[in-house]
Parts: C-alpha cells; sequence; structure tokens
C-alpha cells in the first residue's frame, strides 16, 4: 500500500470519489468503471475481508493512521487529502474521514445463489438506497441465507446502502432476476414456497402460515416497493399473502424495512426452532 499525499480535488487519480452525493453521476460512473465506494473503516475492513479488491483508499489527514496496519495487506494506493480537499472532492464533510473504491464482482446466477439457501428474501423495485441497506442488515442479522431482487430495486453497493448495512451487503449472498415477468418461477422451481408481505384483506398472519414450517422447508419472502407494496402480478403468484398483525389506532402496516426484520425474525425461528 503506498501512501501519496495529494493536496488538489482535480487531482485525475481522486475520480472515483468525486460528487458522491450526486446519485445520477455515480450510477453512470460507478457502472462504467465497475466500482463501487465504501465508507468508514469498519465498512472498508469488511469489504476487504469479504475478498473485494480496492482500486484505492482515501483518508483524511486527521485519520491518516487509521489502516496503518493493512499497509503489508492491501495492494492499492492510499491518498491522504486536507479535510477541505476531501471535503471539495466528495462534496460534503467527511466525517468518518475514510473512503474506499473497490472493484465489484459479478453477480451469481439466481441458481447457483439459491443452492444452499432455505430462508431467502425477494425484493420487488424497492428503489430507495437507504432501506435496500437496511433490509439487508436485518436479513444478515437474523439469519436469513440470501436475497433476491427484481431488475429495477437499488444497487445493494450504493454508498448509502452499503453505510446503512454496515457491510452486510459484502457477507450475505444476492443476485437480481433477469425478468422480472417470469422470475418468481424460477424459485418457486427451486421449491420455495413464496409468500407475499401484504396488508391486504386476504392475508393471513405471517406466525400463521409459517405454523408446522420446519427448518429444511424452502420459504421465500416478498417485499415490495415503498408505499404501494408488491404489484398485482407478484402478489398474484404468491403462494401465501401474509400479514405482520397491528395493534390497532389506524396503523395497518409498518414501513418496508421495519416490516422486513420483524418477518426476518419470524423465518429465523422456523429455521431454527429453539430460538
Amino acid at each position: 500500500m503506498k501512501v501519496i499525499e495529494l493536496t488538489e480535488a482535480a487531482d485525475p487519480r481522486l475520480a472515483d470519489y468525486v460528487r458522491l452525493r450526486d446519485v445520477n453521476l455515480r450510477k453512470s460512473l460507478e457502472s462504467v468503471h465497475g466500482l463501487f465506494l465504501a465508507e468508514g473503516e469498519k465498512v472498508i475492513r469488511r469489504a476487504l475481508r469479504a475478498g473485494y479488491a480496492p482500486r484505492s483508499l482515501l483518508l483524511t489527514e486527521r485519520r491518516r493512521d487509521a489502516l496503518a496496519d493493512l499497509e503489508g495487506e492491501v495492494d492499492a494506493p492510499l491518498y491522504v487529502l486536507p479535510e477541505p480537499v476531501a471535503r471539495s472532492l466528495v462534496g460534503f464533510d467527511l466525517h468518518r474521514g475514510v473512503l474506499g473504491s473497490f472493484h465489484r464482482k459479478p453477480l451469481p446466477a439466481v441458481a447457483d445463489v439459491l443452492a444452499g439457501a432455505r430462508r431467502v428474501v425477494v425484493l420487488e423495485d424497492i428503489v430507495d438506497h437507504t432501506n435496500v441497506g437496511a433490509i439487508f442488515r436485518s436479513a444478515a442479522g437474523l439469519g436469513v441465507d440470501a436475497v433476491v431482487m427484481a431488475p429495477r430495486c437499488a444497487d445493494p453497493l450504493y454508498r448509502r446502502s452499503v453505510k446503512v448495512s454496515m457491510g452486510a451487503v459484502f457477507t450475505l449472498p444476492y443476485t437480481r432476476l433477469d425478468d422480472w415477468f417470469g422470475g418468481l418461477e424460477t424459485l418457486r422451481a427451486l421449491d420455495f414456497r413464496l409468500l407475499a408481505l401484504t396488508p391486504g384483506p386476504d392475508s393471513v398472519t405471517l406466525g400463521a402460515a409459517l405454523s408446522g414450517t420446519g427448518p429444511t422447508d424452502r420459504i421465500a419472502l416478498m417485499l415490495g416497493t415503498e408505499g404501494d407494496g408488491l404489484s398485482a402480478r407478484w402478489s398474484e403468484l404468491a403462494d401465501t399473502r401474509v400479514r405482520i398483525p397491528m395493534a390497532g389506532r389506524d396503523i395497518d402496516s409498518l414501513n418496508v424495512t421495519a416490516a422486513a426484520a420483524i418477518a426476518c425474525h419470524e423465518l429465523l425461528r422456523t429455521a431454527h426452532p429453539a430460538n
């Protein structure tokens, strides 16, 4: 790891880090160059442990020694910038003082991700990066085996998703469906029972739907986009429509991240009954 001190935000070696709050720019840049950004020392270390190869690392002068122990282990330049230069480059105060640019890995095939899975979460068109990151964190922490996403879901490796997930996106297997219209048939062919989470009147409680489910049964919990929920097509293709029971008070449902956490805990109880 070669330490390089830079003083100009316009230095071409810093191109990976430019304007991190410009979502459209970042989507284009990261897609074209096959990279993603990780923010914070803990998250960067998790990316490295998960086998992601760094393109470069960036530290502010205040945090220049934060990754000193990796000097002999990382084959990438480490750029050190004064705080004002870092702020000008990324577009905000870099409070954590540590960024890393990493190479992406090719997404695996759905069948490969699901080969040994028993409990999975399926996301349809959840477009908010924060929500995607939060769902990954709950799913990873509560023992879900994998995540499958519809084609239009937000990028789990977008900086905000990575940050909110606390690096869970690096350790939880995931992939995307190639086909939204017929993609669920791939899961059905692998013997997954499809549960659509919805507050609809024809739904049953999640606990009731999972009654009698054993650790080896294959369950896919489907979560829909913010606000509208699952599309009519995906809801109709489900084996069972399920809900989280509400206590009333004019509240019929939870936001998607809270619902995902509760539902993942229910899945965990069926996968490990002793819990």
